[in-house]
């Protein structure tokens, strides 16, 4: 009995959780259904309203109106996609490269290239971003792609992580490889990659949510509107916030840049979860 009130408790909590958490969406899509004025006055409706499709279109196409001036969030979603997208693959293939070499092989300096690597999560992007960005500079990667995305590829975050899942790998499968006559990139390929799966999706979620949520470096990086990410977007279309505001434009964009990051969330919650408990191990 103790332990069923204890259950009713602990799901009250969550539910508590859920619905704080998730009102404050729920309000934001409401708002993108209404007209600005409706907004505007203060007493918006708590009910979905008749101006959805239209605010959902004026978004998607042209991302301006009366008093709101930003990029299509078709661009800018688009743009944050390839970002996200471009910094999992290059984070990936980095830190199991990485993770690889300070795990199985032995070489003069190990522990100390692994320390410094570690050094490197005390750095974070504010910490470094004129040396970056002087690099991107005189390498003429302004206003590309490649220095959108190339500077944010490299993270010790992932290197450690990798490293903590090939730990709970047995030697006497790569053991058993090596007898095989397999070299060290098809051991990686064919053995350790296969069972660090579950590790390796985690890491390719928070790497995702991570590319698309960038705003101080893209802000840095990039004039040129048609390299606008969802944040950038967003930030152009508040503008000055303290004026009148299109805020049924903005909600519109808002609800339609968080639909990407939350289904990659939905889509690989097994992974994630599964993943982030073989690292806790």
């Amino acid at each position: 009995m103790i332990g069923m009130q204890r259950k009713w408790v602990a799901h009250l909590f969550l539910i508590l959780g859920v619905v704080v958490t998730a009102f404050p969406l729920y309000l934001a899509f409401i708002a993108s259904t209404h007209d600005a004025a409706t907004i505007g006055r203060g007493r918006m409706p708590l009910l979905p309203g008749h101006y959805g499709v239209d605010n959902y279109e004026q978004a998607w196409s042209v991302g301006s109106g009366e008093r709101v001036n930003g990029t299509p969030v078709r661009i800018t979603m688009w743009n944050s996609f390839l970002m996200a997208l471009a910094i999992v693959v290059g984070k990936v293939v980095v830190s199991a490269l990485t993770a690889y070499a300070v795990v199985y092989f032995r070489f003069p300096l190990r522990d100390f290239f692994f320390w410094l690597i570690f050094i490197t999560l005390m750095l974070p992007l504010e910490v470094r971003i004129i040396p970056t960005y002087k690099v991107v500079s005189d390498l003429r990667l302004i206003n590309t792609f490649t220095g959108l995305t190339l500077p944010l590829m490299v993270s010790a975050t992932g290197t450690l992580l990798f490293r903590q899942v090939f730990l709970t790998i047995p030697r006497e499968l790569l053991e058993a490889a090596k007898v095989d006559g397999a070299g060290p990139l098809r051991c990686l390929w064919s053995v350790v990659l296969p069972v660090s799966t579950p590790g390796m999706a985690a890491l390719s979620v928070i790497l995702f949510l991570y590319g698309w949520n960038q705003y101080l470096w893209p802000l840095l990086i990039t004039t040129d509107r048609k390299l606008d990410t969802v944040a950038i977007g967003l930030a152009r279309m508040l503008g000055n916030a303290e004026g009148l505001m299109d805020w049924n434009v903005v909600m519109a964009a808002t609800i339609l840049t968080s639909t990407i990051p939350t289904g990659v969330v939905i889509f690989m919650h097994r992974w994630l979860v599964q993943g982030l408990i073989e690292v806790s191990k």
